[in-house]
């Protein structure tokens, strides 16, 4: 008996909304900027069916224009939808594209959904003695399983694929046939394509209902036998239950025929296919595409073509073979000693093999290594420690590679002692000047290797750093960077050592050949990533930002982090005890004006007091859930008018300060130095600012007074220094009058003005002398809320102002520095036509929403348009003065430091007795680090604390 054909259908709009979703928190971003998410997902989702199951008949069935007859019937349907992310417009076409390229069908029709398209052309085809698998995650589908007709659920999140046939359905929704689905869909309504259901029917009762009556016609016959409210409810919207089974049934008469051959799979076009690819950057999903075409009946019809057969044997040379490990540590006789020279020059060639990842782990040995690393111009090394916190880290093993594949792995005992000794024999690569040094993340490395006494000498390559200046929006981890670039998937830290990771010192406890496999991997693929990234700098003008500033930055970080800085605990106890009190004066303040004690923690408990119990607001605004929104921003809108509010964001406030740094900055002082150690990131914030982490040290509040408190606990390293702030006076206004050119504002600048004041003066149409303080702070919310695109309504909310008010202030404003708003327009037209806008020294900030159609997600790129550039710039000017105050601190030998970076401010522990001679450099430093038309003004501050010094 011949076996049955197989047609499978997917339902296309349910696979790339599942696809967008399930990277929602992790979009992939191509180095375009563009979200190939919704994309990737889909394809990942096709080339898995045509994988697994190898179909003799396969199409795709979009939806077109909604449903006319649904629409008809009920013009609310699907009226509740939200505007369809970017994401998703931009991927249709390329997925058109890349099923025309496979020559697979598309099937739609103007007016008709998906569903009604599958559900007819599986009736078809089971008349034609086909089994149909309609591939989708939509649960609606499961009224057409029939005998012959399944469900076929996609694999997600570490869940396999699932196929419903008709004793899963009924199991499922505990009916006796698929089709009562449509009584139940009926029933329960639909919250996504906007079906309204029985009001009160649930999944529960609409399974109960059937049990009972069989079908939606069956209750609505019966319901005298119904009682109380739900009775009600049923029999008065008997029409709205019947309307919602008629939108809730698949459609199965569409214009739309199945004719076999014409949904057979057909051998792919591989050029085409190739090529959208490679412009959606796709090359692992190309890599599979290549595999599976390749083993099928399909590929093999084509060896005559050598464009195919080209881009079979590229395939091939990405795959990775097993990898060789090859243990060099018998070295008992001279002979012995040239075996280990053709082993390590040769093996490659012995094994035929494109990876070689050699073990080294005698003197002898690892002379030979030695040896050829310092005759490298280029090589790429990287430790392996026990632990994520550099302080405690214990070198576990190094890796280093020097060419495409090959790569050795040196590995140390427990014994520090015995490490040193064998580390010494490295000092001369790595202290080397003429070796360049690639890393990933180099900056936990140099600073591993310091506490073993090794410095690093040379120029150095952070493949970490560079993919960050290429594309600032996407992650910059290795996997992620190897899958991108390289198509492959390297070992997972947690696939070597479980999922405890790092940071648990389980490092030790994996095998050598296991280490030497995961550490050379990851310096051979860094090693290639440089390649790679080295041409991409120089494609972007990006190689001069990356040398002469994040490189050299690099080193100054990993100075600054060594060094930490000192902090008083004891202060810092006292000021959480005082805190506490004023946190439970502050809770019973709050009851005594509720009349109500309750857990002032829960926004639950809180919305019903403020707004059912107190009823502050006719309306309260209430999350998807049904609960009372409590967030800031609604909260800060009602603390103007009712005090309650304004002592409940004081509260949380509070608590805030003393959770996230009051009681826990004491647990982050280092027990071995005594003191704070930050981490400065590079390679986060998409402007080009620094991040502090493990303790954050810039978002420590600096408007209440409280969170002033915080930085009286950082204090100088003893009595012999005082801490030094020198802090840019608003910089990022100063960079809009350069870039914008406004003549008004630069000449404000240029006299020495109060910016706030001169700006007053102008929109307010009064003397200079004559600004009152309300007038100046108006001003200096309009000066810095251009920068952030601020609107009429914000700038209502943040000042005293009217709506109406707020508008004449900000019309006034740009009549005041007309060239400031050509600027802005330039600065939006610049990035819609280029797709990103630089700073003074060329970073770049990709901006891939900037020609959306929704107006809420184009204007945040609008204003990241005006914004980018300002903050950028700032941030590549205070970097290239910590750079400068770093070699002149370090080729004078100064006793002094450089501790902090807080965005426009450094703080510094200076020796009392170089105070007088490195406040004027600081300052010319900071000052003159670029040379713009306006002077740059740094305020400098001494004190016995932060507070006092800033």
């Amino acid at each position: 008996m011949a076996e049955q054909k197989r047609l499978f259908l997917l339902d296309a709009f349910a696979l790339i909304f599942r696809g967008y979703y399930a990277l929602i928190k992790n979009p992939r971003i191509n180095s375009k900027g563009m979200d190939t998410s919704a994309i990737l997902g889909f394809t990942n989702t096709l080339l898995d069916v045509i994988r697994r199951e190898k179909p003799d008949h396969l199409a795709v069935a979009f939806d077109k224009g909604g449903s006319t007859a649904r629409n008809d019937a009920f013009p609310e349907y699907k009226s509740n939808r939200k505007e369809t992310p970017e994401a998703i417009k931009i991927a249709v076409p390329y997925i058109h594209q890349i099923l025309e390229a496979m020559k697979i069908p598309i099937i739609e029709v103007e007016g008709i959904e998906a569903d009604d398209l599958i559900g007819t052309l599986s009736v078809q085809a089971d008349k034609a003695g086909y089994q149909t698998f309609m591939v989708t995650p939509d649960k609606d589908y499961a009224q057409l399983v029939t005998e012959n007709v399944f469900m076929y659920k996609p694999a997600r999140m570490g869940n396999g694929i699932e196929i419903w046939d008709v004793e899963k359905v009924k199991e499922k929704f505990e009916v006796e046939d698929p089709k009562q689905v449509i009584d139940y869909l009926g029933m329960m309504g639909d919250a996504v394509d906007n079906i309204p259901g029985l009001p009160g029917v649930g999944d529960k009762t609409a399974k109960k209902f059937l049990k009972q009556y069989g079908s939606m016609e069956g209750l609505l016959a019966n319901t005298h036998e119904l009682k109380g409210k739900m009775k009600e409810k049923v029999e008065a919207n008997k029409e709205l239950g019947l309307l919602s089974k008629q939108l809730a049934t698949i459609m199965l008469d569409c214009p739309v025929e199945f004719h076999e051959e014409d949904f057979e799979l057909s051998v792919p076009d591989f050029q085409a296919v190739s090529d959208v690819f490679q412009e959606l950057e796709f090359r692992r999903a190309h890599e599979n595409f290549n595999r599976i075409f390749k083993n099928t009946t399909v590929q093999s019809e084509t060896t005559d073509s050598s464009a195919d057969n080209k881009q079979s044997n590229e395939v091939k040379s990405t795959q990775k073979p097993s990898i060789p490990t090859q243990q060099l540590d018998l070295f008992s006789t001279p002979s012995a000693g040239s075996e280990v020279q053709e082993v390590i020059t040769g093996f490659n060639e012995a094994k035929n093999t494109n990876h070689l990842y050699q073990f080294v782990n005698n003197k002898l040995s690892r002379k030979i290594l030695i040896e050829k690393l310092l005759n490298q111009k280029t090589v790429c090394f990287d430790t392996e420690t026990t632990s994520l916190n550099t302080f405690e880290a214990e070198l576990v093993g190094i890796a280093f590679s020097y060419e495409k594949g090959k790569g050795y792995y040196v590995n140390f005992p427990e014994d520090r002692e015995e490490t040193l000794l064998i580390l010494e024999q490295f000092r001369p690569f790595f202290e080397n000047e003429s070796i360049q040094k690639i890393g990933q993340n180099l900056k936990y490395d140099i600073k591993v290797l310091r506490n073993y006494g090794i410095k690093t000498r040379g120029s150095i390559f952070d493949t970490m750093l560079a993919h960050y200046l290429i594309n600032p929006d996407m992650r910059h981890n290795m996997n992620v960077l190897a899958e991108t670039y390289l198509n492959y998937q390297p070992i997972s830290i947690e696939t070597l050592i479980g999922k405890k990771g790092k940071n648990q010192g389980s490092m030790r406890d994996v095998d050598l050949k296991k280490q030497t496999e995961y550490a050379v991997e990851d310096a051979d693929v860094t090693f290639q990533l440089k390649e790679i990234f080295e041409k991409e700098l120089e494609k972007n003008n990006l190689t001069k930002l990356f040398n002469e500033i994040e490189i050299p930055l690099l080193e100054v970080l990993a100075q600054m982090e060594i060094e930490g800085i000192n902090v008083d605990a004891e202060f810092l106890n006292s000021l959480s005890e005082d805190l506490n009190k004023d946190i439970i004066n502050l809770e019973s303040k709050i009851y005594r004006k509720a009349n109500v004690e309750f857990n002032l923690a829960s926004p639950k408990q809180l919305g019903e007091v403020l707004f059912d119990h107190m009823k502050l607001v006719d309306k309260p605004k209430k999350t998807k859930t049904g609960q009372y929104k409590t967030s800031e921003d609604v909260l800060s809108y009602l603390a103007k008018d009712h005090e309650i509010v304004a002592n409940i964001l004081e509260w949380r406030g509070l608590v805030k300060l003393k959770s996230t740094y009051v009681d826990a900055l004491p647990n982050e002082i280092n027990k071995i130095t005594g003191r704070i150690h930050t981490t400065y990131s590079q390679a986060v914030a998409a402007t080009g600012r620094l991040s502090s982490n493990n303790p954050n040290l810039q978002n420590i509040p600096i408007r209440t007074e409280r969170g002033r408190q915080v930085r009286k606990a950082f204090i100088p390293r003893d009595e012999n220094y005082t801490l030094l702030a020198a802090d840019y006076s608003q910089i990022e206004l100063r960079l809009m009058a350069e870039l914008s050119g406004d003549p008004a504002m630069k000449e404000s600048f240029i006299n020495g003005e109060d910016i706030h004041r001169a700006t007053a003066a102008k929109v307010f149409n009064v003397p200079l002398d004559e600004v009152t303080r309300e007038q100046r702070s108006n001003a200096k919310t309009v000066n810095f809320g251009i920068i952030y695109g601020v609107s009429a309504f914000g700038l209502s909310n943040q000042t005293d102002m009217s709506r109406t008010e707020a508008k004449e202030l900000i019309d006034t404003y740009f009549e005041t520095y007309p060239t400031l708003k050509s600027f802005i327009s330039k600065q939006v037209d610049f990035a819609r036509e280029n797709g990103y806008v630089e700073t003074l020294l060329g970073r770049r900030r990709y901006l891939k929403n900037i020609n959306s159609q929704n107006s809420i997600v184009r204007s945040g790129d609008e204003r990241n348009a005006v914004n980018a550039p300002l903050q950028g710039s700032a941030a590549d000017i205070i970097k290239i003065a910590m750079i400068n105050i770093y070699n002149i601190f370090k080729k004078e030998n100064y006793k002094s430091k450089m501790l902090l970076q807080v965005h426009d401010e450094l703080v510094f522990d200076i020796h009392k007795d170089e105070l007088e001679t490195l406040k004027p450099i600081i300052k010319y430093e900071m000052e003159n680090a670029f040379k713009l038309s306006i002077p740059l003004d740094v305020d400098l501050d001494i004190g016995d604390n932060w507070l006092d010094a800033h």
